[in-house]
């Protein structure tokens, strides 16, 4: 299926006492620059259930609408202005991009 949606997952964590800065960041201007791209779709970010020093604390979830559209926007002007402000917002560090996968739909179901 080449024009299956993908689902990309991307795991960050930040420094403890950047955590109110990074959120607002992500939510406020990372995640609107990115969705300014037509082939990104739906992003979600979750934060993790209690403790764990085994797993990431943040997770974003990026729905691309094909598997053209995901590889597409590493090319895009709209990944790289999103990319520009990171490095720019964050040059002093403060976080991480721990890991990232991407993921093609086999099926999906709906209630």
């Amino acid at each position: 299926m080449p024009n299956s949606k993908v689902l990309q997952i991307v795991a960050t964590k930040c420094k403890e006492d950047m955590e109110d800065k990074y959120n607002q960041w992500y939510n406020d201007i990372h995640i609107p620059m990115m969705m300014k791209y037509d082939g990104l779709k739906k992003a979600s970010r979750y934060q993790l259930m209690g403790e764990s020093n085994d797993h990431s604390k943040y997770l974003a979830f990026y729905e691309y609408e094909s598997e053209k559209a995901q590889a597409d926007i590493n090319g895009s002007p709209e990944f790289a202005a999103a990319i520009e402000e990171m490095q720019e917002s964050w040059k002093d560090g403060g976080i991480d991009i721990l890991w990232m996968v991407n993921y093609k739909l086999i099926k999906a179901w709906e209630k």
